[in-house]
């Protein structure tokens, strides 16, 4: 079983783009969405959700007021700020609150309890392109990363039960902890670019990540055709730094019509956009053989 994550140093490169027509083209895969803190893999490949299940990161700290005794040590304690007295109790801020459980172990009379705390959900559902696990983190919650592992557990067992030979990873862009979650020992990962000075400088922390964690690096740069200069430094640097720039992919509006559509550009012809994508899809693919 061969494992591929793509990913993008920031937002917007069209790393789901990319992501949603490997899914069409490959076959015999598990497609996983890894960018749980804002999922939209799920609106280009139209999921049937065939089971839901909560997610449970952490557990926060309640406080009983009938065992309360006002005694303040929590508040005290709290180096986050996120307990305060209230008319007659004490409260605990959700937000503000990291989870360490201090409190819990201060209070002197038993008062705060650790509750599990469900955080997002997770899903596995069917599409026309074959079976995806996803994922929605919940507004302002931690632990993205957790959940990211999750989703990749997921995905490997029913990789396994199914007998598939892939397992593509849409993962989130950035370079942090659910990143981190969504590489860490897969066989490959791509880096969609762009030929922006902002798309250069993060591909450049993309790279040290990857290097840092020992995963080969290939990149493919995204409407290569808006900046020839960048487009060009973003070729030296692939090349002085022993990276494979594996394809490009010109820009066209007629991606946009088919995002808006809800398909991918595999499953809307958008010309050279399309062949692009396919060449680029043969070319992974061979290197994920090798």
């Amino acid at each position: 079983m061969k494992e591929l994550t793509i990913i993008s140093g920031k937002g917007g490169t069209g790393k789901t783009t990319v992501s949603a027509a490997f899914a069409a083209l490959a076959n015999n895969k598990i497609v996983t969405d890894c960018d749980v803190d804002a999922a939209n893999l799920h609106l280009l490949l139209n999921p049937q959700i065939r089971q839901r299940e909560d997610f449970t990161a952490m557990r926060t700290p309640r406080i009983d007021p009938e065992r309360c005794i006002n005694c303040g040590e929590c508040e005290t304690w709290c180096r986050f700020d996120a307990i305060s007295h209230d008319a007659s109790t004490y409260v605990i801020d959700a937000l503000a609150c990291e989870h360490c459980a201090l409190c819990a172990r201060v209070c002197p009379s038993g008062a705060i309890q650790l509750k599990d705390t469900v955080s997002g959900e997770w899903f596995i559902s069917d599409t026309a392109h074959g079976t995806l696990v996803h994922a929605r983190l919940g507004i302002g919650e931690d632990n993205s990363g957790k959940l990211v592992t999750l989703v990749r557990r997921e995905a490997r067992q029913l990789a396994t039960e199914e007998g598939a030979a892939l397992i593509i990873n849409d993962g989130p862009p950035g370079i942090g902890c659910p990143v981190t979650a969504a590489i860490t020992g897969v066989n490959q990962v791509l880096a969609v670019t762009e030929p922006t000075l902002s798309g250069i400088h993060d591909l450049q922390r993309v790279a040290g990540l990857c290097t840092h964690f020992r995963i080969p690096l290939m990149v493919c740069i995204n409407k290569y055709d808006i900046n020839s200069d960048n487009t060009a430094q973003l070729h030296e640097w692939c090349t002085n730094n022993a990276i494979t720039v594996v394809g490009q992919i010109p820009f066209d509006q007629a991606v946009n019509r088919a995002l808006v559509a809800r398909r991918s550009v595999i499953d809307i012809d958008c010309g050279a956009v399309t062949s692009a994508v396919r060449q680029l899809w043969e070319t992974v693919q061979a290197r994920l053989i090798n």
